[in-house]
This record gives C-alpha cells, sequence and structure tokens, in this order.
C-alpha cells in the first residue's frame, strides 16, 4: 500500500482525488485553506481520513513545511497552487507569481531531498502563448505549441516554471515524474464565493441565488473555454502515475469549446427559473479561446473526456444549488 501525498487536498480536485485513491491506498492531505475547505473531505459531518493525522494545515512557501510533509511518502501529487476568478487573478499578479512558485520549488525539493519516488505535477492550460488563444475557433493547442512561451497571465507563468523544473528534475534522474497540463476543470464540490470562484461555479452559485443575486456574465460571453469535468480530470491523475511517468507534458482537455454565453444559458435552463442574462463588457474576458489536441494524452494514458458537458453541468448546478440552500 503506497503512503500518498495529496497537496491542495481539500480542493476541488484534490478531494476528488483523496476519495478515489483512499480504498487502495494510505493516503495524506496538506491544504492551507485558502481555497479548500475541510468539508470537501467529510461525509455526513464526518472526515473520510482514517485519522486527523493524515490532514495537514500547513503553508507550503515555508521549506520547513514541505520538508516535514513530505517525509516517508512514496508518491507526492502536487495540485496546491494559488488561483481564483479572472478578476482575481489579473489584480494579483506579483502575488500569484512569487506565492506558486515558492510552493512549487519548495515542494519538488523537499520531495527529492526525503527521496519520494514520484512527483506528479499539475500545470494549467493558461501556460500556453496569449498569441495562440486570441482567435475564436483556433487550432486545437498542441504540447509542443508551448514554446517560445508567452503566457497571458503571471499565474500562466508561475504554472509553466513549474513544469520546467520538473522537467530538469527529470533530466537529471532526482525523480520520476508525471506532468498533466489542465484545461477549464469545473465540477462539486467547487468553490462558490463571489471574490475567488471561477466561471462555471460563479454562474450556479448566480443561478442559484437569482433573483437575489443578478445573473451578470463578465464581458461579451463570446470567449471561449475548452471545460473538463473533475472526474475525468481524477482519471488522467490515476493514469499518469501507472502509464505517463517520465513522459513529458501530458496535456487534459476537450478538443471543443464552449462560448461563456453557451455556459450561461445551459445553467439557466437547468436552474428552470426565468432568469434575465446580463453582460457587463466593462469586465476582463481573458484569452478568446484555447481547446485541446489530446492525442497524446490518449497514446500514453489511454484517456479520452467521457463526462458531457450538459451532465457535467446538471452535476454541478444540483451540487451548488444543495449546497447554497443548505447555507441558508
Amino acid at each position: 500500500m503506497a503512503r500518498i501525498l495529496i497537496t491542495g487536498g481539500a480542493g476541488l480536485i484534490g478531494s476528488n482525488l483523496v476519495r478515489r485513491l483512499l480504498p487502495h491506498h494510505e493516503v495524506f492531505v496538506v491544504d492551507n485553506l485558502w481555497r479548500g475547505k475541510l468539508e470537501n473531505l467529510h461525509d455526513q459531518g464526518k472526515s473520510i481520513l482514517p485519522n486527523p493525522a493524515n490532514f495537514h494545515q500547513l503553508d507550503l512557501t515555508d521549506y520547513q513545511n514541505c520538508l516535514k510533509i513530505t517525509q516517508g511518502m512514496d508518491v507526492v501529487y502536487h495540485l496546491a497552487d494559488i488561483v481564483a476568478g479572472i478578476n482575481y487573478v489579473f489584480s494579483n499578479q506579483y502575488f500569484l507569481y512569487r506565492q506558486n512558485t515558492l510552493i512549487n520549488t519548495n515542494t519538488l525539493r523537499a520531495a527529492i531531498e526525503n527521496k519520494v519516488k514520484t512527483f506528479i505535477y499539475v500545470g494549467t492550460a493558461c501556460s500556453f502563448p496569449l498569441e495562440k488563444q486570441q482567435e475564436v475557433n483556433c487550432p486545437p493547442l498542441k504540447e509542443e505549441d508551448t514554446y517560445p512561451a508567452h503566457p497571458e497571465s503571471s499565474y500562466g507563468w508561475s504554472k509553466l516554471m513549474g513544469e520546467y523544473e520538473c522537467e530538469l528534475a527529470r533530466e537529471e534522474k532526482l525523480i520520476d515524474v508525471g506532468i498533466l497540463r489542465f484545461h477549464n476543470v469545473y465540477g462539486p464540490p467547487c468553490e462558490l464565493s463571489p471574490e475567488k470562484s471561477q466561471v462555471i461555479p460563479a454562474l450556479c452559485r448566480k443561478a442559484a441565488k437569482y433573483p437575489a443575486e443578478p445573473f451578470i456574465v463578465w464581458g461579451s460571453g463570446q470567449q471561449k473555454r475548452a471545460f473538463v469535468h473533475v472526474d475525468d480530470v481524477i482519471d488522467a491523475l490515476i493514469a499518469v502515475r501507472e502509464k505517463g511517468l517520465n513522459q513529458g507534458v501530458i496535456q487534459i482537455g476537450p478538443a471543443q469549446s464552449n462560448s461563456i454565453r453557451e455556459i450561461a444559458e445551459t445553467i439557466v435552463r437547468i436552474s428552470g427559473k426565468n432568469i434575465s442574462i446580463q453582460y457587463d463588457l466593462s469586465k476582463p474576458e481573458g484569452d478568446k479561446d484555447r481547446t485541446a489536441d489530446f492525442s497524446k494524452a490518449t497514446r500514453i494514458l489511454g484517456w479520452s473526456p467521457r463526462v458531457d458537458l450538459q451532465t457535467g453541468l446538471e452535476r454541478t448546478y444540483r451540487w451548488c444549488n444543495e449546497y447554497i440552500n443548505r447555507q441558508r
């Protein structure tokens, strides 16, 4: 039974990964709870972790903390980072870059120091060059499209530098490395706060609360993204450990994108409410469009998306609506 550490394990992806791994492995979680929540690791008010000592609330920008929590581990799934909605990202560029760079380099260095066998790093499609995402219906992105590098945000840069450092460690045979680059992940349990939520959870929240909260879409709604359900992401995280180590970056996402307008209209239909959609053109939209050529994921991991967008949005809205109703 492997001893597996999941950084950021109380977040959307991390908590789902914990649930998938727990029956077969000894799982440990570290999370500073900036965005993750302990309740994501609970069922009916009780922790799903077998022992309170399996959870650590620590700041990974402190190297000593990273040394402590990686000691004795066989595998580290490094999911922890600082990220939120587009407004937060572009309003906190220096903070995001510095925090994520420290988190990434400290965790990898500590894993190497403690002779952890396997390190799995999660990157982001935000690391692709701005120029390759500036037209609607642009060609699906391939891993080799990354360079020359020019991410739009410091978040994209920080995650790209994390990939680069992992590749350096792999090349020097310091540790076995798996690198996945995710497109826009969604699904429950998601962050719903106005300050930190990303687009699908934010729109689900607005629909669930409407008319108490107006249903406002940032930008024109024409911008498009490739959305991948968290269940598909967990499949990839399991597969990369089994089949994808030391194979370079493997991106995970669908080959088709959907406009934010389409997402908003679908969520409104799912809600069953008579909602008036407003578009705030003063707000940032980010990149125009991006999709994934996931042929490398299929070839190496046997991966392709399974959860269609309609089904995924229905599940996400239902969870968000139930969560909001419980808080009232």
